[in-house]
C-alpha cells in the first residue's frame, strides 16, 4: 500500500511511498482523503483543479501540498480522487492537476475531521527503492 495512517498521541500520522516524488506526492493525496472520507474510492472525477506551489525545500512542499487540498476540501468541498504531479525547478515547484468533485454528504461517508497538517516528525527522504516521507495530522 502507498499509505498508510497511523495513531500519534492525539493525532494521526500519514506514512507514504513512492517510486518518484511525483508518486509520493499524489499518494499522500490519496492518504489525505482517505482520511477525510470513509469511502474515498466513491469519489466521482468531475471536476478538474490545477494548483502550483513553491517551496524551498521538499518537506516544505509536501506539507504545504496537502494544506493546499486541506484548504480546497474546507472552503470548496472539494475531494479528489485522482492527482496528475509534475515537479520542476529542481524540485522546487509542484504542477498538479487534480480530479475530483465537491462532497456530497448523500454519498460520501464523513471520516476523520483533519484540523492541519502539522510540521512535527515531518520528514521526505529519498531511500534506496523511491521516497518516503511521514507527516503528522491535526485531527
Amino acid at each position: 500500500m502507498p499509505y498508510e495512517v497511523f495513531e500519534h498521541t492525539a493525532d494521526v500520522g500519514l506514512y507514504v511511498t513512492g517510486a518518484s516524488l511525483e508518486e509520493l506526492f499524489a499518494d499522500a493525496g490519496h492518504g489525505l482523503m482517505s482520511l477525510i472520507v470513509d469511502n474515498p474510492h466513491d469519489i466521482r472525477q468531475t471536476a478538474t483543479v490545477q494548483l502550483e506551489l513553491e517551496g524551498d525545500e521538499i518537506d516544505e512542499l509536501f506539507a504545504d501540498w496537502l494544506r493546499e487540498l486541506l484548504f480546497r476540501f474546507e472552503t470548496e468541498h472539494l475531494l479528489c480522487a485522482a492527482f496528475s504531479i509534475r515537479l520542476t525547478d529542481g524540485n522546487r515547484r509542484l504542477h498538479a492537476e487534480c480530479r475530483g468533485e465537491r462532497a456530497d454528504w448523500t454519498r460520501h461517508e464523513p471520516g476523520t475531521e483533519v484540523k492541519a497538517i502539522t510540521e512535527h516528525q515531518l520528514r521526505v527522504e529519498r531511500t534506496a527503492s523511491g521516497w518516503e516521507a511521514r507527516v503528522i495530522l491535526d485531527i
